[in-house]
């Protein structure tokens, strides 16, 4: 249980949300932080992770808790440390230390939390305890894998209004960890020359971060193989040749999140290949951040990153055609099949535990189009929203193989010019922007990301 010094300053912004809460809904909301899974027996559990909507509101990653928001007032439901648990943890802070901490109104033992959950509100936890036991004191279904209803999904709605948007406190963490995740990607690239294989890079990238006394935000993507958009796997060796991209983030220990991604040459030098197709997806990631601005659709943005890498690839003679018309038949997405990026905050993919409340404005469903289906955020940007900008290119076999994609795209493609960028499987380049009156800042600007800068940090 991490317990750090907690500022008047802190105190008083977790009270603010909590009114802000109050001024949205009428009624109590229950927030359970979650609690430790073994991962093969008790004694050993996976590293535990508080519930972001219960950090948001309570401030501390305390585990087996649980807080009572009602008229702007906090109860924190926590039981005292057991009598033998100083042997093997240390001296732990009591319930009424915490509860001191976090400025909460009244402070309970677990057990009287069942006495409290009349007509509250609540959204479900992702471990197993957590959520049957929300199940047995609500008496109603509460589960991760269902979407909320009733007063749950307007206590949802009510949170995804106050978490789109981040507050100054908020920020100091956004801010801390987009510092290190810079740090961390240096590290990878410096460590590169010397490695055998992707696990040495990953080790450099999240030492910097362990270093910093904060974990990863999301399972490290260390990998020459860029094609798999989520590889988690980092046993491949490191070639002259290979691009390696390693789309790795910081979290605080509060719960913050950075997400970045860089690709670079394993050799300190990318092909002129690689250097084409790196400069097509670099055009669509300055174009898209000079795009930003309060008020501007995110889904526009990932049309113009589409319109950019449609361009690029004619340019290149791998498309042919008209890049506007390329766009509307989805041809991009051959190459650039996800979304241009996602909200950041407590979460990589911020509030994706709610499905698309919050990434899709109210009335909103997703495409079935193959270029935007995998849209995550479809709103317009607001002021102190924080969100991913991330184009890429990939050579991904299970839809360059596809039949019936090759079949309606056999005019427009030339497979030819294509086999000349076999040396190229993926390169993504993603920065953290948040939305400001100006337009935007990038919080992750000092990680360069021109090709020839890259190289130097490589070749460093």
């Amino acid at each position: 249980m991490l317990i750090q010094q907690t500022s008047t300053s802190l105190i008083d912004t977790l009270r603010l949300r909590r009114q802000q809460l109050a001024n949205l809904i009428n009624f109590p909301a229950i927030l359970w932080s979650g609690s430790n899974t073994p991962r093969n027996f008790p004694a050993n559990p996976f590293v535990f992770r508080a519930s972001s909507h219960f950090l948001y509101f309570a401030g501390l990653p305390l585990s087996n808790a649980a807080i009572r928001l009602e008229a702007g007032k906090l109860e924190l439901f926590i039981d005292d440390p057991s009598p033998t648990s100083a042997l093997w943890h240390g001296e732990m802070p009591t319930r009424e230390e915490i509860a001191q901490k976090i400025g909460a109104d009244v402070a309970r033992p677990m057990a009287e939390l069942e006495s409290w959950v009349e007509n509250a509100a609540t959204l479900a936890v992702q471990d197993a305890a957590t959520w049957t036991q929300q199940t047995q004191l609500l008496n109603r279904w509460v589960l991760p894998q269902s979407p909320p209803e009733g007063i749950d999904l307007e206590l949802a709605k009510a949170i995804v209004s106050l978490r789109l948007t981040h507050d100054h406190a908020a920020l100091t963490e956004l801010r801390k960890a987009a510092a290190v995740t810079v740090e961390a990607h240096k590290a990878g690239m410096a460590a590169t020359p010397k490695a055998k294989l992707e696990a040495e890079v990953r080790a450099a990238i999240e030492g910097v971060i362990i270093a910093h006394n904060m974990t990863t935000s999301y399972n490290s993507i260390v990998t020459v193989h860029g094609e798999v958009l989520h590889n988690e796997q980092y046993h491949h060796p490191l070639q002259a040749g290979d691009l390696l991209l390693a789309d790795v983030g910081a979290e605080t220990q509060t719960g913050w999140a950075g997400d970045v991604t860089r690709t670079w040459p394993v050799s300190g030098k990318f092909s002129s290949t690689q250097r084409d197709i790196y400069n097509v997806v670099l055009a669509a990631h300055d174009a898209c951040i000079a795009r930003i601005h309060p008020g501007v659709e995110y889904g526009d943005i990932h049309l113009l990153a589409a319109t950019v890498i449609a361009e690029g690839l004619v340019e290149l003679g791998i498309l042919q055609g008209n890049p506007e018309d390329l766009v509307k038949m989805d041809a991009h997405a051959l190459f650039f099949p996800h979304g241009i990026g996602h909200l950041l905050g407590l979460d990589v993919h911020d509030l994706e535990d709610l499905g698309d409340l919050a990434g899709y404005e109210e009335g909103r469903e997703r495409s079935d189009r193959f270029g935007l289906g995998y849209l995550r955020l479809n709103r317009p940007l607001r002021l102190g929203m924080l969100v991913t900008i991330e184009p890429g290119f990939y050579q991904v076999p299970a839809i360059l193989n596809d039949a019936n994609l090759r079949s309606k795209y056999h005019n427009v493609v030339n497979w030819q010019r294509l086999s000349q960028f076999a040396d190229v499987r993926g390169i993504r380049i993603e920065d953290d922007v948040l939305v400001t009156t100006e337009g935007s800042e990038v919080l992750t600007a000092a990680l360069p990301n021109s090709a020839s800068a890259v190289e130097d940090l490589v070749s460093c």
